[in-house]
């Protein structure tokens, strides 16, 4: 017995042992996965939105075997997994490998102050040495081949100097230098003849308000003089893609701070969402993608038509966590996605690996781009398995669908992503279908349906067959609800004689205004939210439909409560109940056109918008028309006057919001301060 007991002890113990070291490898590896910042998306509505990690911190690298970085200002890294950095604090170029290995230094007592460092396919390496006023090229062992000083050529301009901090070389050795302080643009070299200028490339813009136009038009010369110049603004950074596109990042111009570059200089990116507040360094990705890092150690990651697919990193708050920086001055890529950000004042490089989620979607992104698209959607359906709301990879499954002319599917994702483009292309594709099916069952129909009128218009004049009708609704009519509710139409039509009823002949009606106010807040809300998907522009599955009616009702209540205040005031005949039957009665254009709206929203495209663009201004001018004519023919004003209390009208309301305010501000003080007290006093009571 006693053995037994012994055993089970035994078992027991093993047992709790393997348990524990199970937990515990689990929490080394939940210690591991967690990183010190998010990653955030762009959703379909625009708006920022967590997704998973991207990108997990892999190494940091502080130093080279036994030699440690100063100030360093560039990093490139080669196929083969060479990692050469701009020691500038040092004034040489230090090589080592992802293991912090030194495989070789470059430059010593050549180089001044190296700020940019890029190696080409054949492994030469060029220097851009601002303080040197050279860019050196170097062969593979560290021998110094050719320096370009300043091009000697007028174009370039005599007064400019010759201060590479950044460069780039394509496959043909031409060299893309960025000079500080020189705004004419990127400087393009060629090898030949000892360095060729070629001229200036990819040239900023300066930005131009109408205030400054306005203000350079009416000053003087002297006055002009002592103005701000506006002068286009330096590239801060460049990179070169496998196909030869420069890619810049300029600092200070918001949608345009990302450009891609073709040989003739013509940026290929309209603009960027969600750009960097301060861009330091720009990197091209192995699948269309591209890289750009902020200052602060945020790193976005864009497709190559400059929709944001990612953004992660962060600036490092003293803590010292791996994965967050506090100067960035470059970025690069290497052939397995690992991304290298160089910390100019922590003198080191963080590397960051793609985690399984990014290489599904980097897989899918180059599959797409080399058009194998069906081959594309097997990533993209992981991708969306491990999050089904990334709108990114909605939105590129539904292009996938569109180039396999599966135009249905294409449909669903691009409404999934609300990829407008998207779904505009798919749904034109749907319509041409059906109307190729379906067209000549519509036009017999339409046929029908008008032979159908017609007889029954012939049998009407002969055999009086709608009599009855004519009769009933003729009874009908001397309902006075009905006939007031007639008179809205007749009143839309001719507003002047349908002013002088509203003021004159008892047209006024409490009933029927409240009953046109009514249908106009049902069509609002149903075109607000099951309106097309092109048209809809609130958020699918949020209502707030009470919300709405609220406002429709304060603001109907505040109109005419502030116009009968200025029109007593200003000798005005109309009464209250007068001006609430003008302003419903003046609904009736928004209650015939949107039911118009609502159905031309559900069938056409983007490129036919400007069918209810048009619909929409002539709704709204015929409404403030009839508001405008009423307001005049009811209290019996002139053209004048009858400005003058549209103006006062709308002053009084933004004064009596102002006051709604206030109060509710003050209230809401007054309401704290007491529960503040009451607080006190239960805990002074309790204590």
């Amino acid at each position: 017995m006693r053995r037994v007991k012994s055993i089970l002890k035994k078992t027991f113990v093993s047992i709790s042992l393997s348990v524990l070291s199970i937990v515990a490898g689990i929490g080394a590896i939940n210690s591991y996965a967690e990183t010190p910042y998010k990653t955030y998306t762009v959703d379909g509505y625009g708006s920022v939105q967590e997704t998973q990690t991207a990108y997990l911190a892999y190494e940091t690298i502080t130093k080279f075997g036994d030699k440690f970085l100063s100030s360093p200002s560039d990093i490139c890294v080669t196929d083969d997994g060479e990692i050469y950095v701009a020691d500038t604090g040092n004034a040489r170029i230090v090589v080592g490998d992802l293991e912090g290995n030194e495989i070789k230094t470059i430059g010593e007592g050549t180089l001044v102050t190296p700020k940019g460092v890029f190696v080409t396919e054949d492994k030469h390496i060029y220097v851009a040495d601002r303080d040197a006023q050279a860019v050196f090229e170097f062969d593979p062992d560290g021998g110094l081949l050719n320096t370009y000083t300043k091009p000697d050529s007028p174009l370039y301009g005599d007064d400019l100097t010759f201060l590479p901090i950044k460069l780039v070389v394509n496959d043909a050795g031409i060299m893309y230098v960025i000079c500080e302080s020189n705004t004419n643009g990127i400087v393009e070299i060629s090898p030949a003849e000892g360095g060729t200028f070629l001229g200036y490339f990819g040239t900023n813009f300066a930005s131009t308000s109408f205030q400054t136009i306005l203000y350079r038009a009416i000053l003087t010369d002297e006055q002009r003089a002592k103005m701000v110049s506006n002068i286009p603004a330096t590239p801060d950074n460049l990179g070169i893609d496998a196909k030869g596109l420069i890619y810049t990042v300029t600092r200070g111009d918001d949608a345009q701070a990302l450009k891609r570059l073709n040989i003739a200089g013509t940026n290929l990116i309209d603009s960027i969402e969600r750009g960097p507040d301060i861009p330091s360094a720009v990197a091209a990705g192995n699948h269309d993608n591209v890289y750009v890092a902020d200052q602060q150690g945020y790193i976005y990651e864009y497709n190559n038509e400059g929709e944001l697919i990612y953004v992660f990193g962060g600036l490092d708050d003293g803590t010292q966590r791996v994965g967050l920086s506090t100067l960035v001055t470059a970025i690069n890529v290497d052939t397995e996605d690992r991304i290298y950000i160089l910390d100019s004042d922590k003198c080191q490089i963080q590397v960051y690996e793609p985690t399984e989620f990014t290489q599904l979607l980097h897989e899918a992104l180059y599959l797409y781009s080399k058009g194998r698209y069906t081959e594309s959607k097997a990533p993209l359906e992981e991708v969306l398995k491990m999050n089904s709301m990334f709108d990114y990879a909605n939105k590129a499954m539904g292009r996938a669908y569109f180039q396999e002319e599966n135009y249905e599917m294409a449909l669903k994702y691009a409404k999934l992503a609300k990829d407008y483009e998207g779904y505009s292309d798919a749904y034109w594709e749907v319509r041409n279908q059906w109307l190729k099916k379906n067209i000549v069952t519509a036009i017999l129909f339409i046929v029908a349906l008008w032979i159908l009128v017609k007889v029954i218009k012939f049998l009407d004049e002969r055999k009086g067959i709608l009599k009855g009708i004519r009769s009933w609704w003729s009874d009908k009519k001397q309902i006075r609800f009905i006939s007031n509710l007639s008179y809205t139409k007749y009143f839309m039509k001719h507003p002047f004689d349908g002013s002088y009823g509203i003021a004159r002949e008892g047209r006024a009606s409490w009933s029927v205004a409240s009953f046109m106010l009514l249908l106009f807040t049902v069509e609002y809300v149903i075109n607000k939210y099951l309106c097309g998907f092109l048209q809809k522009t609130v958020r699918e599955g949020r209502f707030e439909i009470f919300s709405d009616i609220g406002t429709i009702v304060i603001a109907i209540v505040f109109l005419t409560a502030c116009n009968y205040l200025v029109c007593t005031i200003n000798d005005g005949e109309a009464t209250v109940k007068k001006i609430y039957t003008y302003f419903c009665y003046s609904l009736r254009p928004y209650i015939i056109i949107t039911p118009v709206i609502f159905i031309l929203s559900h069938v056409l495209t983007s490129n036919e918008q400007f069918l209810i663009t048009m619909c929409q201004i002539v709704m709204i001018a015929w409404v403030l028309v009839l508001v405008v004519i009423a307001i005049k023919e009811v209290n019996d004003y002139t053209p004048g006057e009858t400005f003058k209390v549209i103006c006062l009208t709308i002053f009084t309301i933004l004064i009596l919001a102002l006051l709604i305010f206030i109060v509710y501000v003050l209230w809401a003080q007054v309401f704290e301060f007491i529960s503040a007290l009451v607080g006190e006093v239960v805990y002074r009571i309790g204590y």
